[in-house]
């Protein structure tokens, strides 16, 4: 399937079972709903996806029900990212292998590391597979900040390289690698409370968390945003960015995972470290919820 890095592109949640497990049908009627509601891609395994608690051989599982779902009708990314640099090479051949069309490649996990050694890192992942591939950058999460010149730089080396998710915080980022790279590379946003004022600098795509509960207005928000509609694109994005906002602290995969129970769109069952909500932190997302489903645009 090639690989198309515009519109919305799901990163998924994991669906896990009350006893961790894998819930594979659930995970499968999950990417259909999505693709069915608009999105325009999946993402599996990225840090929504619990990436760092599950094992190489369960990441594989997860982008071959993708696969699965998808039929063709879409292309299916896989988030790649390990402790080690032969990890992540061995990760991306396998994607390939299962049939993904796409790879988000991240840092290291734990290593922050200088450009010399990135580089090389990225390199290897790159030279891995014939699959298109997305630069993440997000420091805040990761510690390593791919800087504007040096996006620019492995534009210019790695023909593979398609697009950057671009999770800085930084929104004037986008217009830094624009204009370097111009049209070269495509530009995603990965923080769901900057979707709007990304697009506005030039953007074309986002690489969503909370559209795993909310994907009708996922995707009207972004098309009315591209499409300079910009009254309607407003009035959906001020009723949405309490819920958006929940996509930016640390227990990001807690709310959004807890969102989809309350819907009926999943559960909300994550892997320790992580545990489920409890105490002030529950009320704020039941208060946040409430007042969303109470003024829920009509579209």
């Amino acid at each position: 399937m090639k690989m198309t890095w515009t519109g919305v592109l799901p990163a998924i949640t994991t669906n896990l079972r009350a006893n961790g497990a894998i819930d594979h049908p659930a995970l499968l009627r999950h990417c259909r709903w999505m693709l069915t509601s608009g999105c325009t891609g999946i993402v599996c395994c990225g840090s929504l996806g619990e990436a760092a608690t599950l094992s190489f051989a369960e990441k594989i599982s997860v982008v071959t029900t993708a696969v699965k779902a998808a039929a063709g009708r879409a292309p299916v990314v896989l988030g790649i990212a390990s402790l080690s640099t032969a990890e992540a090479v061995a990760l991306a051949k396998a994607a390939a292998k299962a049939g993904a069309s796409g790879l988000m490649v991240l840092p290291p996990y734990t290593y922050t590391t200088d450009w010399r050694e990135m580089k090389a890192h990225l390199t290897a992942v790159f030279r891995a597979t014939k699959l298109s591939c997305m630069l993440y950058n997000n420091p805040p999460a990761y510690k390593t900040d791919y800087l504007p010149a040096q996006i620019a730089e492995l534009a210019a080396e790695f023909p593979s390289l398609h697009a950057v998710k671009e999770s800085s915080g930084d929104i004037r980022r986008v217009t830094a690698i624009r204009a370097l790279v111009g049209d070269r590379l495509t530009l995603l946003v990965g923080m769901d409370d900057a979707i709007v004022e990304g697009i506005a600098a030039g953007a074309q795509g986002w690489i969503a968390g909370l559209v795993n509960a909310f994907p009708r207005e996922s995707v009207v928000l972004v098309e009315a945003a591209r499409a300079g509609d910009h009254a309607k694109a407003r009035a959906i994005y001020e009723w949405f960015l309490p819920l958006l906002r929940l996509d930016t602290v640390p227990k990001f995969v807690q709310y959004i995972k807890w969102i989809q129970a309350e819907l009926n769109c999943g559960t909300a069952t994550v892997r320790p470290p992580r545990l489920p909500l409890a105490g002030a932190e529950l009320a704020n997302a039941q208060a946040i919820l409430a007042l969303a489903l109470k003024t829920r645009p009509k579209l």
